[in-house]
């Protein structure tokens, strides 16, 4: 399957941001169990993360990224890419 990275920043203030990162947590570990292989984490330096996982397709991977929490609750700002990893 490919992989896709969504490379997100913020754009919110951190209270409310942080309201939403439970669900959010919760919905990759809901992705690792559904086979995606998913990882999300944030920059050092305050204000945005990147979501790395595989989808069947570039729709499918905009559908998953549709359903993350800090997505649907105006979170975060983002792009969506395929990544073609060149050595394994």
């Amino acid at each position: 399957m490919p992989w896709f990275v969504k490379i997100e920043e913020g754009k919110v203030d951190k209270s409310t941001f942080d309201l939403h990162v439970p669900a959010h947590k919760a919905y990759v570990r809901e992705l690792i169990a559904k086979g995606h292989k998913a990882r999300s984490g944030y920059w050092a330096q305050f204000g945005g993360g990147m979501l790395l996982f595989e989808a069947a397709s570039m729709a499918k991977a905009e559908a998953i990224v549709a359903d993350d929490p800090l997505v649907k609750n105006g979170c975060v700002n983002y792009q969506l890419y395929e990544w073609k990893i060149v050595v394994e």
